[in-house]
């Protein structure tokens, strides 16, 4: 990975080049507050051969950019953009920001190590005004690859859903709250898709004290977001709320529906109080026991992300047995949406 930390600031040298529907709502939040820590323990990333940036030209009109080895292509979303190496040839994405901001923008990301299971920096450039960088090539959220299958078997969500709890926990112990925890975040890293990475941290929240979670901003996703969070004042445990986010999640792996679910945001968010649901009877006890002991209204009840790691439901199948057999019929407005998102619909909570 040319990627380095450093405590001071490195110089870098530089070569100037020759110039939806009612359900989008619950499923992103509508404001983000980008709430990062302010202390100076962002690194100072330096690029490890000068980057040249050049336009290119593609057959008919289309412009191609090229910094280092890289040529960057399409547009994914506004700073998101389909890149290649001229010399691999390897595919990979590249987010692009301010060359004066970047440090802030990509903060939770320069404050976690290395982990299999989040989709780590690779390489990052930079030209005159803009940072660059490069993160491995990813096929597609697990979002679509549920509404694809309708719902997963108990095994393959086990081995999946682990992968999730593992990134949320290694952030836990960096000191990192997601906060806007979905399933749309974790993407698949291989062709096969066995291997999940999280691949969004630009909207996490660093904690100045790594043993306070205490947070007091209201921001989630109406789909994911917990009970306390819906409190109209006071504080709350970062760490739980995330944990309750990862309850929705694992439930509408196994279920192909969100466990609370209204059109009217109001009537949603009494559900999510109450924290009543309805677990199909297909499921397996032990399926049963994680989800009821994650979502649970009181924080302070839930499982932390050790705990659920520890939990005897990711070691309960044997080869040919099958938790998941039953076919449960959901309501079409209870389907995992799919749903293309406007950039002015992003954002719910502030």
């Amino acid at each position: 990975m040319s990627i380095r930390r450093q405590s001071v600031p490195i110089p870098i040298g530089h070569h100037h080049g020759r110039s939806k529907d009612e359900l989008s709502s619950q499923d992103t939040p509508q404001s983000v507050n980008n709430s990062f820590f302010s202390g100076s323990i962002s690194p100072h990333l330096s690029a490890p051969t000068p980057p040249n940036f050049i336009p290119l030209s593609l057959k008919g009109n289309e412009p191609l950019k090229k910094i280092g080895k890289y040529v960057i292509s399409d547009q994914i979303d506004c700073s998101t953009f389909k890149a290649w190496d001229s010399v691999s040839e390897e595919k990979f994405t590249v987010k692009i920001a301010s060359r004066s901001k970047y440090q802030e923008t990509f903060a939770p990301r320069f404050n976690v190590a290395p982990q299999e299971n989040i989709n780590n920096v690779h390489e990052l450039l930079f030209s005159d005004d803009h940072a660059y960088v490069f993160f491995p090539w990813t096929y597609g959220d697990i979002h679509t690859h549920i509404r694809s299958q309708r719902k997963l078997k108990e095994p393959q969500a086990a081995r999946l859903f682990r992968q999730i709890v593992s990134a949320v926990s290694h952030c836990h112990r960096s000191g990192i709250i997601l906060r806007d925890l979905k399933l749309r975040k974790f993407v698949f890293a291989n062709p096969e898709q066995t291997h999940l990475v999280l691949d969004n941290l630009e909207d996490a929240h660093i904690l100045p004290d790594p043993q306070d979670d205490t947070l007091q901003d209201k921001h989630g996703c109406p789909a994911y977001v917990s009970p306390e969070i819906l409190n109209p004042s006071g504080v709350y445990s970062g760490k739980q709320a995330d944990v309750w986010s990862l309850g929705v999640i694992l439930y509408t792996m196994l279920v192909g529906r969100y466990p609370f679910h209204d059109a009217e945001l109001a009537k949603l968010f009494a559900k999510i109080r109450q924290g009543l649901f309805v677990v199909p009877e297909s499921l397996s006890p032990l399926a049963k026991c994680l989800l009821y002991s994650i979502l649970r209204v009181d924080p302070s009840e839930r499982l932390t992300t050790e705990e659920i790691l520890c939990h005897p439901w990711f070691h309960s199948f044997s080869e040919g047995t099958s938790r998941s057999s039953g076919k449960t019929k959901a309501a079409p407005d209870q389907l995992v949406p799919d749903i293309v998102f406007e950039e002015g619909d992003m954002f719910f909570f502030t």
